[in-house]
């Protein structure tokens, strides 16, 4: 026998226990602990199994009297003479998950100023000064990129003003609320605005304007004061006792679901994560997002991101969510974000919109910036890499291209094409794959590649030990119980 033949077995020997009374659909699988796997398909269905069930599916020969047979025929890893409806249940079910990028761009973000009155050492913005008037945007920039804004099909349009300080510029939300809901009264969107501010310049002028509006807040809210206060610092040292007081404000003026609040890990967070969510709790908030930092603007500048690893991450952001768990318990709904986003694409059959676990990417297609000089990029992270020096994802201007030469640049398609999951190395065949993305502009920003290597990945490695741990908690009954409900 040849050197060849020793290696390699006859495909009779594969066919040996096949069943062929039913047919394999696509599925992948990946390991989740000692001994077990999870088991995924197209659509985000899944089972975990040990080995030898493992093996049986992938030789063909389970036991078709078995619960294992009907458990694999339920969630559409198999299909029989019986199965008459299974490929186009399968099908719909694919189209819901993809409906969100036949929509196409829903969010739209206008930075109207880099000014800021906070020195924040982990910005991502690489902020300015708050007397840098240059770096405002003008009502002939806005108004450029909302003619653009409304040329997307998708049926609901989310103005998000960002900055620096976007409050310090707010005479332009203004003007772009104004002319947006002029050209919706054409155009017949679900039109929203949402303004993300430090809540510093937050007045009753202010508030008044965003009750007229239903305009929602966004601010950032770090943990207790010394942590806010040495997270966030500004003249005065006061900025924990601002954002509360905005927050306080915002909640009577506009109500409770008018504001929410992000918090972004630190090294003086990592030991901190049941006071800052009592914090959260302390002042009427409902969620968090355990966000860890990332590799942009000053955090890169000052070092910030090389202060804990993945790991060390991790260990917070499971100690948060057991102690989140221990509140719902409790009786009091309180959710963490990231984690809502993973189980929604867990256990049902809806796309979140979430930029970064999107395939293909989110950049442009879920979400675009509009930066202050009419710059257009394909996300907010590819906006804080060109305020780095780097304007690998700038698209376009609005203020020399047209809505076709932005969204079929030849950047956003190569960018979109090099994020296709299911064709990237160690993403393909990857049983996390329908609840992940590949995030081309953190791994060009890490690895000076859209693709970039997975086994090197913080964000790979991030995603797969929450995904491992959220799948696990899903398997006690009455925590599964409590996170089902924060399924949205």
């Amino acid at each position: 026998m040849s050197p060849l033949g020793k290696r390699f077995k006859l495909v009779d020997d594969f066919n040996q226990a096949e069943n062929h009374d039913y047919h394999l659909l696509p599925s992948r699988f990946a390991g989740l602990d000692d001994g077990r796997y999870l088991l995924s398909n197209e659509v985000g269905e899944y089972l975990v199994v040990d080995r030898s069930q493992l093996e049986s599916y992938v030789k063909k020969a389970v036991d078709q009297d078995s619960d294992f047979y009907h458990d694999l025929k339920s969630k559409h890893f198999l299909f029989d003479d019986d199965s008459n409806v299974a490929i186009d249940l399968l099908a719909l079910k694919y189209r819901t998950k993809a409906l969100r990028t036949s929509q196409f761009t829903s969010l739209h973000l206008f930075v109207v100023t880099l000014r800021c009155d906070y020195t924040c050492q982990y910005c991502q913005v690489s902020r300015q000064t708050d007397d840098k008037h240059a770096f405002d945007m003008s009502e002939e920039t806005a108004r450029k990129a909302l003619a653009l804004v409304f040329r997307s099909p998708s049926p609901a349009i989310k103005i998000e003003f960002q900055g620096g300080e976007p409050l310090l510029n707010f005479n332009l939300i203004q003007y772009v609320v104004s002319e947006a809901k002029k050209l919706n009264e054409t155009h017949k969107r679900d039109l929203q605005f949402v303004i993300t501010s430090n809540l510093s310049f937050l007045d009753d002028t202010v508030l008044a304007f965003c009750q007229e509006h239903g305009i929602h807040l966004s601010t950032s809210l770090d943990g207790n004061e010394a942590l806010h206060n040495s997270n966030r610092p500004r003249p005065g040292k006061n900025s924990y006792e601002i954002t509360v007081k905005g927050i306080k404000n915002a909640q009577r003026f506009l109500g409770r679901d008018k504001i929410g609040a992000l918090m972004t890990t630190t090294e003086k967070s990592l030991s901190q994560v049941r006071s800052i969510i009592d914090t959260y709790l302390e002042h009427n908030l409902d969620c968090i997002f355990l966000r860890p930092l990332s590799p942009y603007g000053f955090a890169v500048k000052n070092h910030q991101t090389q202060k804990y690893d993945i790991d060390r991450w991790f260990e917070f952001y499971k100690e948060g969510l057991d102690y989140i768990l221990e509140i719902n318990r409790q009786g009091h709904h309180f959710v963490e974000v990231y984690t809502q986003i993973i189980l929604t694409k867990l256990l049902s059959p809806f796309n979140t919109g979430y930029v970064d676990l999107q395939s293909p990417s989110g950049a442009a297609i879920a979400a675009i910036v509009y930066n202050y000089d009419g710059d257009v990029y394909a996300s907010d992270e590819a906006r804080m890499l060109a305020e780095m020096g780097d304007r690998k994802f700038r698209l376009g201007s609005v203020h020399t291209d047209s809505y076709e030469d932005i969204w079929l640049s030849d950047v956003l398609l190569d960018t979109l094409e090099s994020s296709l999951s299911e064709s990237a190395p160690m993403c393909h065949d990857c049983g996390f794959l329908p609840y992940c993305g590949t995030d081309p502009v953190y791994h060009y920003a890490t690895q000076q590649d859209v693709v970039g290597h997975k086994a090197f990945s913080g964000f790979c490695a991030k995603n797969m030990k929450i995904f491992k741990h959220v799948i696990k908690l899903l398997e006690d009954p009455d925590t599964k119980k409590i996170l089902t409900n924060w399924v949205r």
